[in-house]
C-alpha cells in the first residue's frame, strides 16, 4: 500500500484496510544496524491508537495521525504492557485527544496505569471486545509474553491483525512497512542476544492462544508488519522456545 507521508526519521503507511503503521527509527552502537518503534493507528467511528511511541517521539506521531485524521478524534489509547516505548507518550496523547481513554490489561490497570495516566483506564480482561465501528478487537491476556505480568495483546477480528507487541521483534533503523519474507529468524536472532523474554511456564500455551486467532497480519511492535500465515509463524516460535 502507499506511503503517506514522512517525517522526521517517521513514515506512516497503511498495512491493512484503515490500518496504519507509524515507524520511528533510530541508529546507535548498541544495536547493530539500529532499531524502530512502532505505533499503530486504526481509523473508525471510534479510533484507536496501539502503542505511545516514547515521550520524545510524541511530535512525530502527533503530525503521522494528523495525516490521517485529527488527533482529537482518537477514542482509544491502547498498549500491551507497561514501558516507556508502549505508553511513555500516553499522558502527550490523552492531552491531544480530550474525549480519549486509556485501554490497557486489568492487571495493568491495577498496578501501573491507574496511578500514572491522566485518565481513568478500561481495563480489558481476557476476550473482552471493543467495537470501534468496522473494526472489532478482542483483547488477549499473555501475562509473561514475552515480558511483563500485565502483558496482553488486540485481535482485530475484521482484518485478522494481531497486534503483537514484542513477539518478533527485528532489528534495522529501516524496515518495510509490511513484509512476507522472513521475521522468525532476525526475530529470534534478536532474542538470543538479549533475553527479553521471561522464560514463563506457560509461553508455549500462550502462543497457541494466539495462533488460534488465525491471524493474516502481525503488527510488530519493532521492524516490519509481516504478511502471511500468521498461525503457522507463532506455531513455530513456539517450537522454538519450548
Amino acid at each position: 500500500m502507499p506511503k503517506l507521508k514522512s517525517f522526521p526519521d517517521t513514515q506512516i503507511d497503511e498495512i491493512a484496510p484503515d490500518i496504519y503503521r507509524i515507524n520511528t527509527g533510530i541508529g546507535g552502537d548498541a544495536i547493530p544496524g539500529g532499531f524502530s518503534f512502532n505505533r499503530y493507528l486504526i481509523k473508525d467511528d471510534a479510533p484507536l491508537v496501539f502503542h505511545t511511541g516514547l515521550r520524545g517521539h510524541f511530535e512525530a506521531t502527533r503530525a503521522a495521525i494528523e495525516s490521517v485524521m485529527p488527533i482529537r478524534r482518537l477514542r482509544y489509547i491502547a498498549f500491551s504492557h507497561f514501558e516507556a516505548d508502549e505508553c511513555g507518550a500516553l499522558n502527550e496523547l490523552l492531552a491531544a485527544a480530550p474525549e480519549s481513554v486509556p485501554v490497557c490489561s486489568a492487571v495493568g490497570a491495577m498496578v501501573s496505569v491507574g496511578d500514572q495516566a491522566n485518565r481513568v483506564p478500561s481495563s480489558m480482561t481476557d476476550g473482552t471486545k471493543l467495537e470501534l465501528g468496522k473494526h472489532s478487537l478482542r483483547w488477549l491476556d499473555t501475562p509473561h509474553l514475552p515480558h511483563g505480568w500485565d502483558c496482553g495483546y488486540m485481535f482485530d477480528e475484521t482484518t485478522k491483525t494481531l497486534f503483537c507487541g514484542d513477539v518478533f521483534t527485528q532489528p534495522g533503523s529501516e524496515t518495510p512497512a509490511l513484509t512476507e519474507s522472513d521475521i522468525l529468524e532476525p526475530s529470534e536472532a534478536m532474542r538470543k542476544g538479549l533475553d527479553y523474554f521471561a522464560h514463563g511456564r506457560d509461553t508455549t500455551a500462550l502462543l497457541e492462544k494466539l495462533a488460534a486467532t488465525q491471524p493474516k497480519t502481525l503488527a510488530c511492535m519493532h521492524g516490519s508488519a509481516w504478511t502471511g500465515d500468521g498461525a503457522a509463524l507463532l506455531r513455530e516460535l513456539g517450537k522454538r522456545l519450548d
